[in-house]
């Protein structure tokens, strides 16, 4: 009967799916990782977490696009414009160290809500200005972005 009770309990460790869901992401170059689902975005170099932050990700209807992208254009101050119906226009300048990575989708300081932690946003990853200027020292253009 106890062999049994091992049996199925080894067999639970080994069949069950993890709880991790970076698990796969391996490396020892720079990354970074958008947890959409924790709200939290993390910054990895040689396998150590270097840093991590909370973030406001997309919201309903402009969800953040998920997958393996890697940083293809950082810019320092931007003014950024755009109209997702069913929320409002925005403008919104000086908006600090941008870091686009797929499209129209960024990683970017954020000084106009303070709502980290929840979906805020019409798709990009928004930051605190304080963690926003950490990681664009930290991250180069090449750097990849792992968005789950």
């Amino acid at each position: 009967m106890t062999r049994w009770i091992y049996i199925i309990v080894f067999s639970l460790f080994l069949f069950l799916p993890s709880k991790v869901f970076a698990q796969g992401i391996i490396t020892s170059d720079k990354l970074i990782t958008v947890d959409t689902g924790k709200q939290m975005l993390y910054a990895w170099e040689g396998g150590k977490l270097q840093f991590q932050t909370k973030v406001s990700t997309g919201m309903y209807y402009t969800p953040t696009v998920k997958g393996s992208f890697k940083i293809n254009t950082k810019i320092p101050l931007q003014d950024m414009k755009g109209s997702y119906p069913p929320y409002e226009p925005y403008f919104i300048k000086n908006v600090p160290n941008v870091m686009y990575f797929y499209q129209a989708y960024a990683i970017h300081g954020t000084y106009w809500h303070h709502a980290f932690g929840t979906r805020a946003s019409h798709g990009c990853v928004n930051i605190p200005v304080e963690a926003s200027n950490w990681l664009f020292n930290f991250a180069q253009v090449g750097t990849r972005v792992e968005v789950f």
